[in-house]
């Protein structure tokens, strides 16, 4: 044990943490690793009993039961080829209208994403099934890619979220208020990216044409709703039974969970895509992702004491509270160090590392906890679909066939006006705040 003050400390954990992940090992290792030996070089052996109360109360929170029954009905939505199913009649039933393959690509992320929590799944998907017939309709690439990064992002803020499972219990909020939340800011984003897309394509008619009259089909409107009806009402069913029964007080975000699970097995076989080599699949993907997971989780505990022990925490206040401007050059910076660590690290660990840092400071400027919390979930959008890290780019360009002549730039131009769209976004919210808290204040307990 040496003696370490608290701006060493916080320095040197930084450095550490940024330098393992540059050399691509896993995070949850690079976060327990960092923990350990930090905390054993300035706090000693009493270290260790923080490191496994930590990590006992990780695996046995129940809270994050709900995270593998959420995958399991993540992963059986995707088995279940839904996007394709929504994404075909979507179109069929927008007619004519400039961008509207782009329109329906942000509306079959936002349903997705009520239907998936991994956003990670709808951007393959979206990339799979919206981008061949945007390109061969002439749409501009930049336009076609920003749409479906975008649309598919929506998966890690919209429940049934896998980010809001852990960023509950990690600053006492309920995840079931935070669900609620979630629904009015998530549909903002997207009523503001098809805006964007309707508006671009109105004043500029070669970046989303119309398609021919030949290729339209003409559809009586009765059977436009039927076909309406028998696309929609599966996934529907499936987000009323989840969100329906958390806003009605019938039940936990993890008994929720349950249901949903259950429902997607249903919903599988609605859409004709179930059998058991499909639930065998889709229990052991659950599993390792599952698990992986709640490695991450204990790593990020892990962190976090050996953080706080050596004083890190205090420093990290400090420096915030310290902002020019009061309370709102306080949350800039904390916006702002939330969007650089994006650039370099997924949002597991985001949420580990700064949430237990962020939430008291929060408390402290006079923030509704609940707004403070989801503005934060929706920054992290942002760092989706800004560079380096970029996942969202990334999928998306392992799914483009070479002959689409789309490379990573092109996809980095595509997403930078929908950057520009979730920062105004946050302006909205933080305009008017009861976009986010009135619907939970409506909610049964």
């Amino acid at each position: 044990m040496i003696d370490i003050s608290p701006e060493w400390a916080t320095l040197l954990m930084f450095s550490m943490l940024i330098g393992l992940i540059t050399t691509g090992y896993p995070l949850s290792l690079v976060l327990g690793g960092t923990a350990m030996v930090m905390g054993l070089l300035g706090v000693g052996f009493s270290i260790l009993d923080t490191f496994y109360l930590r990590a006992y109360a990780a695996v046995t929170e129940y809270t994050f039961l709900a995270i593998p029954l959420f995958i399991f009905m993540a992963i059986m939505v995707e088995r279940s080829g839904i996007s394709e199913k929504v994404f075909s009649t979507l179109f069929i039933l927008m007619g004519g209208l400039r961008g509207s393959l782009a329109i329906v690509t942000v509306i079959t992320g936002t349903l997705l994403a009520a239907t998936m929590g991994i956003f990670s799944a709808a951007v393959v998907m979206l990339g799979l099934a919206a981008l061949p017939p945007m390109m061969a309709r002439g749409y501009q690439k930049e336009m076609a890619c920003g749409a479906i990064c975008a649309a598919g992002c929506l998966g890690i803020l919209i429940p049934p979220s896998i980010m809001l499972i852990l960023y509950g219990p990690m600053s006492g909020i309920s995840v079931g208020k935070m669900f609620i939340a979630a629904i009015p800011s998530g549909l903002t984003l997207s009523a503001l990216y098809m805006a964007y897309i309707i508006i671009r394509c109105l004043i500029d008619p070669n970046l989303g044409p119309a398609p021919p009259k030949s290729e339209r089909v003409s559809v009586a409107f009765a059977v436009k709703v039927r076909m309406l009806l028998i696309t929609l009402i599966p996934p529907v069913i499936l987000i009323g039974s989840v969100l329906g029964s958390i806003f009605f007080g019938l039940a936990t975000p993890t008994e929720a969970a349950a249901v949903g699970a259950v429902a997607s097995l249903f919903m599988a076989a609605a859409y004709g895509g179930l059998n058991w080599n499909v639930l065998k699949d889709t229990t052991y993907h659950t599993l390792r992702v599952g698990s992986m997971i709640i490695l991450l989780v204990i790593g990020g505990f892990m962190f976090t004491g050996s953080f706080m022990s050596l004083g890190c925490g205090d420093i990290v206040e400090s420096f915030i509270l310290a902002a020019p401007f009061g309370k709102w050059g306080a949350f800039t910076i904390i916006m702002i160090i939330v969007f650089i660590l994006g650039m370099f690290i997924d949002w597991v660990g985001i949420l580990l590392i700064m949430i237990p840092i962020i939430t008291p400071i929060g408390k402290k400027l006079g923030f509704d906890e609940l707004w403070f919390a989801m503005m934060v979930c929706i920054s992290l959008q942002i760092a989706y679909l800004s560079p380096p890290y970029a996942p969202a780019i990334f999928f998306l360009r392992g799914v483009c066939p070479p002959e689409y002549g789309i490379n990573t730039n092109t996809i980095i131009r595509g997403c930078i006006p929908f950057i520009g769209l979730i920062v105004l976004g946050l302006l909205l919210f933080i305009l008017f705040p009861e976009i986010i808290t009135w619907l939970p204040g409506k909610m049964i307990k």
